[in-house]
């Protein structure tokens, strides 16, 4: 049984940096991409950041393309979200996901997702 557990989320002002980290468990976690997408209220789901299984590739967002990196750590069964130059508008509550098929291809197809962790930034 896949579980992911997000961690990381809190309450910061603009202009600040958070990084979100992403616990995965129940299977081997270096064979599957993972990735990152934020909801906020009112709003529809987005996509927010990926990263393939061996982290030798990314993909980001326009909106946060430059002040977010994603990158993962297939010893300790973690992948993470480093967040720089935060805006309001970056207030969401963001998941991790994991896809269903091992060494899946971009674009990929998230079947896995955490309970998500709070992102607040205040103006």
């Amino acid at each position: 049984q896949v579980q992911l557990v997000e961690s990381g989320g809190g309450l910061v002002q603009a202009g600040d940096s958070l990084r979100l980290s992403c616990a995965a468990s129940g299977r081997t976690f270096s064979a599957y991409p993972m990735g990152w997408f934020r909801q906020a209220p009112g709003k529809e789901r987005q996509f927010v950041a990926a990263i393939n299984w061996s982290g030798g590739s990314t993909y980001y967002a326009d909106s946060v393309k430059g002040r977010f990196t994603i990158s993962r750590d297939n010893a300790k069964n973690m992948v993470y979200l480093q967040m720089n130059s935060l805006k309001p508008e970056d207030t969401a509550v963001y998941y991790c996901a994991t896809t269903l098929v091992r060494f899946s291809r971009w674009p990929y197809e998230f079947d896995y997702w955490g309970q998500g962790t709070q992102v607040t930034v205040s103006s």
